[in-house]
């Protein structure tokens, strides 16, 4: 029981780490578009990214698929590039706005290239252990806590701007995607495959 909660506390730490941004970014870009009267949507997205996320991990823990690191390096910053742009046509050209399951699909595809971004350290923790499913379920239980905590703390911040300021919607998250990109930007170029 003691490495289950140093899994969910690794699990914790991996999302909740600022000096490795990433994964608040992402779900800073998922959460924005929704409030509170759609909080369900946005949980159900995190818990989809949690799964795709622990499932690319268990891929590489049992050797069934290994991915290039530089190339899922630069892949992570693209996910939460086009997750911002996405809230542009959400709310910009809702004609071309996307369904809740294109929003699962990608958020599937993007959880795959994050857990892959991870794998390599976490290959090198469970090397030791026997059993893997019980480390990955620990670690699916911390990252999905740190995540619902990062999806609470963006619904207060967009109700407070919205409905105390007084911000309309489409403000904010026009205003919220362009910073996420602009603090994207730096990663991608960083980060491009030589």
């Amino acid at each position: 029981m003691q490495d289950f909660w140093f899994y969910i506390k690794l699990g914790l730490e991996h999302v909740l780490d600022f000096a490795a941004y990433d994964h608040i970014l992402f779900l800073s870009a998922l959460a924005i578009p929704f409030t509170f009267k759609s909080w369900k949507q946005v949980v159900v997205l995190a818990t989809v990214f949690t799964i795709a996320h622990c499932t690319s991990l268990a891929f590489s823990v049992y050797g069934i698929l290994s991915i290039d690191v530089a190339w899922i390096e630069f892949l992570i910053p693209v996910t939460i590039a086009l997750t911002a742009a996405l809230n542009f046509f959400r709310v910009f050209r809702k004609e071309y706005a996307t369904g809740i399951y294109f929003q699962i699909l990608a958020t599937t595809f993007f959880g795959l290239i994050h857990g892959f971004g991870f794998s390599n350290y976490f290959n090198m923790l469970m090397a030791e252990e026997e059993n893997k499913l019980s480390p990955l379920l620990g670690f699916a239980t911390g990252i999905e806590f740190s995540q619902i905590l990062i999806i609470l703390v963006i619904l207060i911040l967009a109700f407070v701007v919205q409905s105390v300021l007084k911000v309309k919607q489409s403000i904010f998250i026009g205003v919220t995607s362009i910073l996420i990109l602009l603090v994207t930007i730096p990663m991608l170029i960083d980060t491009f495959p030589n």
